[in-house]
């Protein structure tokens, strides 16, 4: 059964929201002030999620998606809007959630930066893949289901990992392995290199390394195999690190295979430059960075500070911290492999300064250690604006003050958002 809906807002996850008897309705692919016909497909106590059978009346936000399989694919919820519009409900959104969640103020709010390009932006990519009875797909889940979608294109991917992405799907269906092959991951570095991973659950790879080796080293991309874990990666051929390049003058960051990089080349120095403009070091003070990677924040920051301590949980990434900092001549950096809750024990007296970049899940177990350290000043940079307004709470409730907080598009099409946060003691 089926009823008419207006919606009027858009909600973090990129659904619009309409309401039913005072009830808020989440639809997935409508706009603010879309028409439409609606049914229900999952009734909660307090919200339902419906289905749009029909766009009864277009809202004048609307724009025709450029992707063939935009609304099957899972990876964009926003194609159908201008950019301008997807940055300014971005901003609201953003701001929303501090506020219910995180009791902050909208003033402390601060314009979102939006990304240079809103397409052709992703350097790096999973492509998910599935021997079928119709033939090889490679390409994106379904929203919300383990079924692959088939992609020949993807308008938010760089030109060259589509390219990696034809040549692939070309490559790997001739192969006697094309159904053990459940991912292929591509990353894109400054300097325009190509590594591929290819996901491999089979017995025997050397029939695929065999086809596969050849055609990259003739293509000059890397190629690597993995077999469970990121433990269990090997090279087959090309050289194992791309190159990030941040800070000005540049600093080249190399991370190896299954290391952490942003998708979003440009806005990622974007952030850079802010994190290290907020840090407001003189030269004198100890900056502590949690979640470290490879030294992305850790080795520009160095550069302004006494000493930098870099924690990160995955070995290989401290591995290549350490090496960037020797590249980079920069001996007042000290890198440790350890959770970042573990820190107080790395640590060789006071820090004024904490860094923290934690993935989807926050820094929850971060929180009560830091409040004990007890910086002059916290840089939270955050990748989903919930588990921030959580973490923000004891922060703000055990002495610090939120000078603001200021999104960053990182994922244009899409409903996430990047963010940084500064924090100072009362």
């Amino acid at each position: 059964m089926s009823f008419e809906l207006e919606i009027d807002a858009l909600a973090f996850g990129g659904s619009g929201i309409g309401r039913l008897d005072g009830k808020a309705v989440f639809v997935p692919l409508t706009a603010p002030g879309d028409r439409i016909s609606c049914r229900i497909v999952r009734d909660k106590k307090r919200y339902a999620e419906g289905e749009c059978v029909e766009v009864l009346r277009p809202s004048r936000l609307r724009r025709n998606p450029p992707c063939p399989v935009f609304g099957r694919c899972g990876g964009c919820q926003w194609q159908h809007l201008p950019y301008a519009d997807q940055c300014a409900w971005k901003e609201r959104i953003f701001t929303d959630i501090l506020e219910r969640q995180g009791g902050v103020g909208s003033a402390t709010v601060l314009p979102i930066v939006p990304s240079a390009s809103e397409w052709a932006y992703r350097s790096r990519v999973q492509f998910k893949c599935r021997q079928t009875t119709e033939g090889f797909v490679m390409g994106f889940y379904r929203r919300a289901s383990h079924f692959v979608i088939d992609v020949a294109h993807c308008p938010i991917t760089a030109e060259p990992l589509n390219e990696a992405l034809r040549l692939f799907r070309r490559w790997l269906p001739g192969t006697a392995c094309a159904g053990e092959i459940p991912q292929v991951d591509m990353d894109l570095d400054d300097d325009g290199k190509v590594r591929v991973v290819v996901h491999f659950i089979g017995s025997d790879p050397r029939p695929l390394i065999d086809v596969l080796r050849p055609r990259c080293l003739d293509a000059g991309m890397s190629l690597f195999l993995q077999r469970g874990r990121k433990e269990t990666m090997s090279r087959v051929c090309g050289e194992e690190d791309l190159v990030l390049k941040v800070g000005d003058p540049p600093l080249a960051i190399a991370y190896g295979p299954g290391g952490f990089a942003q998708i979003n080349r440009s806005q990622n120095r974007a952030l850079v430059r802010e994190v290290v403009q907020c840090a407001g070091l003189t030269g004198t003070e100890n900056v502590l960075d949690l979640f470290c990677g490879a030294g992305n924040f850790s080795l520009p920051l160095a550069r302004e500070a006494r000493r930098v301590i870099g924690v990160e949980g995955y070995p290989p990434s401290i591995e290549k911290a350490k090496w960037n900092a020797k590249a980079n001549g920069l001996a007042n950096v000290d890198f440790h492999a350890a959770s970042a809750e573990t820190f107080r024990p790395l640590l060789r007296g006071e820090v004024e300064v904490v860094v923290l970049d934690p993935p989807r899940e926050g820094a929850p177990t971060v929180i009560k250690p830091l409040l004990e350290l007890r910086p002059v000043r916290i840089l939270y940079v955050s990748c989903d604006p919930s588990t921030l307004a959580r973490d923000l709470l004891p922060l703000l409730h055990g002495g610090y003050a939120l000078r603001w907080s200021r999104p960053f598009d990182l994922f244009p099409q899409t409903h996430h958002i990047e963010s940084l946060s500064v924090l100072e003691t009362r």
